[in-house]
């Protein structure tokens, strides 16, 4: 059954663009259906050098052992046994390889990333698969070694061995246990079920990565050092930042279930509409950070942001009882703004928006950007737009209408709307009509009369790279001196030669440098930070009046009558090669951005047909770019 609201004709929404369409490495999906979910063909060459990488390594290894074994003339049985620790020990150095990569992808607001553009969501699945493999290689590494000492009959002798010069066993097998620990309790099976004991559990990488550093000595932990400083730089950062707890602007219930937070922020705090935030509330748990996508446009006002937020779990029911109470001010810690330095569906001229469920949510932000640009005047790529969403059921419906329903709806933007409401077969009696915005806002945020509040500290994010930059320089130099100073005055003057207490001492020379250098670094961005902000009110209290008088004059010129497609079908779901093919032949030979947001499930049927239009597309015919905006740990 279809409903179909507001036409306008097809010929105006076919527009041809003078740049030839061309496949994309990092947006042509390859792989789909695997373990990994789905894998680009960019990520798929990553994967085959780094895998042939390692194999060459482990094949150049095994190959070293059988070439230094006859050196040591040994009898059969010892030198069998020996080459099982051989085979132990070289596992183990191309483990620390994968160390030294591991902490990369969850630094979220790392300089690295940000240089890269690759956003904290897409970089956490790099972790998970260095993650698998690192912990295979170690366990191989500890067994082999297990298999030796019991061999020889000295197992437990070996465990508990803690040696001053060389190797420190103990260490190792403690590092190895809070890896295993980690490794169990992060798989798929267990992550699902239990989310909080995967939480905890990795908090144990502390424990790992001491015990490293005790076990293999300052020599050989400088291999995997670099990897751990950045990490240990964005974590204190992060620390600093979520310190500063965030008033809460507003905050509403939707009758489908959905929360919304508008939170507090500084004007100088920059962020795009493909952002992320994690939110804390301490009066819920001191511990459970939750990660949301961004569902205002960074064009929608200077001092605040807005998240959507679906009541599923334990923690949302308890911030819904929260946001129900009156007379009661809520606030938040927050992490972020993380995300793509670039907004990158302003690169695409035609966009297909995929949503399941509360998966509209970054696409409420990307569409008010689309339209505040439009009424700006700022250069905006994007003029042909199809959202298909799939819900449930009809309360969620009303979403959607806070951006398209708004006055601030441009006509040059064409926007087609098809929505799937997978669990209802037909209206239900009290849709006679289209849902009003004063039934879904009775207390509606108003941006040219917006509070400004508490804001969010601007030390992580999307914002400033300058400060950034000499946070981590500024950083580093101070690791380098901090680590010659004690070699200078310390190390060789009292001839320290325990291998574990140089390992020690050189993870406390991270861990102070981090304190030290970068926390006064922290502390004159926090100055810059208030100065910057003192002097935008100043500016805003100046041009608030003309501000707030070109608004009005701007949506009542723009009040005209909204002309875009819409149509609800009941008890259906997205016919994918069907909505592709029609797009294929109504755009015709163009670059076509598609951005999903929803299940995995939902991620593996666009990407799909996505691969399968691109492979058997013939000259004329459009190429379609996968892009995902999923976060799942």
């Amino acid at each position: 059954m279809e409903n179909v609201r507001e036409t306008v004709p097809s010929s105006t929404r076919r527009k041809k663009s003078g740049k030839q369409a061309r496949l994309r490495l990092w947006t042509m999906p390859i792989l789909v259906d695997g373990a990994f979910g789905v894998v680009s063909a960019g990520e798929v060459i990553g994967i085959a050098v780094f895998t042939t990488y390692v194999v060459w390594a482990i094949y150049a290894e095994f190959v070293k052992n059988f070439e230094v074994l006859p050196l040591f003339h040994l009898p059969n049985h010892e030198e069998r046994i020996f080459m099982i620790e051989l085979m132990g020990l070289r596992l183990g150095v191309i483990g620390l390889f994968c160390v030294a990569l591991l902490f990369l992808p969850v630094a979220r607001g790392s300089l690295l990333l940000r240089l890269i553009d690759i956003p904290f969501e897409h970089a956490a699945r790099y972790h998970v698969w260095l993650g698998h493999l690192t912990m295979i290689l170690f366990t191989l590494h500890g067994l082999f070694y297990a298999i030796a000492w019991t061999i020889e009959g000295r197992l437990l002798d070996q465990l508990m061995e803690w040696k001053n010069i060389g190797v420190a066993n103990l260490p190792g097998v403690i590092s190895l246990a809070a890896g295993l620990l980690m490794w169990v309790t992060s798989l798929p099976g267990v992550r699902r079920v239990n989310f909080e004991l995967f939480f905890y559990t990795h908090q144990l990488y502390v424990v790992f990565v001491v015990f490293m550093a005790l076990h293999i000595g300052s020599l050989s932990f400088c291999y995997v050092a670099a990897g751990i400083f950045l990490f240990m730089l964005d974590r204190f950062l992060r620390f600093c930042q979520s310190r500063r707890t965030v008033d809460v602007l507003s905050a509403r219930s939707f009758p489908c279930g959905t929360l919304e937070l508008v939170l507090s922020k500084p004007p100088n705090l920059h962020y795009n509409a493909l952002g992320w935030i994690f939110l804390q509330v301490r009066e819920l748990s001191w511990l459970q950070w939750h990660p949301f996508s961004v569902s205002s446009s960074p064009l929608d006002g200077d001092h605040h942001l807005a998240v959507l937020i679906k009541v599923l779990g334990d923690w949302t029911q308890k911030l819904e009882q929260r946001i129900s109470e009156k007379d009661s001010k809520l606030k938040v810690s927050v992490e972020g703004p993380y995300g793509h330095e670039s907004a990158y569906h302003l690169k695409y001229e035609n966009l297909i928006l995929v949503a399941g469920g509360i998966g509209i949510s970054p696409f409420l932000a990307m569409l008010s950007d689309i339209l505040q640009r439009m009424n700006d005047g700022k250069p905006c790529l994007p003029t042909n737009v199809l959202i298909v969403w799939a819900v449930k059921q009809t309360d969620e419906l009303p979403l959607l209408q806070t951006v398209v329903g708004m006055d601030n709806f441009n006509l040059s933007l064409n926007l087609e709307i098809q929505t799937y409401v997978t669990r209802q077969s037909q209206p239900s009696l009290e849709e006679g009509k289209p849902p009003s915005l004063e039934a879904i806002h009775p207390d509606s945020f108003s941006p040219a009369s917006e509070s400004k509040g508490c804001g969010m500290s601007v030390l992580v994010g999307t914002g400033n790279i300058l400060w950034s930059g000499m946070y981590v320089s500024v950083s580093t130099v101070g690791l380098v001196a901090t680590v010659a100073l004690v070699n200078t005055f310390y190390v060789n003057p009292y001839n320290v030669e325990y291998t574990w207490y140089k390992g020690l001492l050189l993870l406390l020379c991270m861990t102070l440098s981090v304190l030290v250098f970068g926390g006064v670094l922290i502390i004159f961005w926090h100055f810059w930070e208030m100065k910057t902000r003192s002097l935008q009110n100043v500016s805003d209290n100046k041009t608030n009046t003309k501000t707030k008088t070109k608004r009005e004059v701007l949506h009542k010129a723009s009040s005209k009558e909204q002309q875009y497609l819409s149509t609800i079908r009941y008890g259906q779901r997205p016919d994918f090669p069907g909505i592709f093919g029609a797009m294929r032949d109504r755009w015709g030979c163009v670059d076509i951005g598609v951005v999903v947001c929803g299940p995995s499930t939902l991620q593996t049927s666009v990407a799909k047909e996505c691969r399968t239009q691109n492979l058997g597309r013939r000259s004329n015919q459009p190429v379609f770019h996968f892009n995902s905006h999923s976060f799942d740990l």
